[in-house]
């Protein structure tokens, strides 16, 4: 099951990709839920106020989306992060993805502080990679 944060994420990655509002589809594949479950959350952040949603046009995060989606963002790498350089995960995106719904800010903020995040997280985040920019795990990952 997909949380408020990650519905906020992936639309804030997809605006970025697009430069641009996010299509609903777009969203959907991104989280690997139907349309129709996209649809309802969106509708459901919409009430909450932290996004606009135009049909046909896509949708568009509010200032406190923006904010929540990049906090989400933020735990999101700590998180991958701690997989890569702590515990030494092959499969960190995987385990990322199933972590991040369930561990809140108090504990991404205690795993920050056992991590060398870099400063500019997480502006450093590739939506296509699916991982930090910054981390050098791609030779490694690839390479078994």
């Amino acid at each position: 099951m997909n949380t408020q944060a990650q519905y906020l994420k992936a639309i804030y990655l997809t605006q970025q990709q697009e430069d641009g509002p996010a299509s609903t589809g777009d969203v959907a594949d991104m989280l690997d839920v139907s349309p129709a479950s996209a649809n309802e959350m969106i509708g459901k952040l919409e009430d909450r106020g932290l996004l606009n949603h135009e049909k046909y046009k896509g949708v568009d995060l509010t200032d406190d989306g923006i904010t929540q989606a990049r906090d989400a963002l933020q735990n999101y790498c700590i998180i991958e992060r701690f997989l890569i350089e702590v515990l030494e995960v092959e499969e960190f995106r995987a385990e990322a993805k199933q972590l991040e719904g369930v561990i809140d800010e108090t504990v991404a903020e205690r795993l920050d502080t056992i991590i060398d995040r870099e400063p500019q997280c997480p502006d450093c985040f590739d939506p296509e990679g699916d991982v930090c920019g910054l981390l050098e795990v791609e030779a490694e990952v690839t390479s078994d």
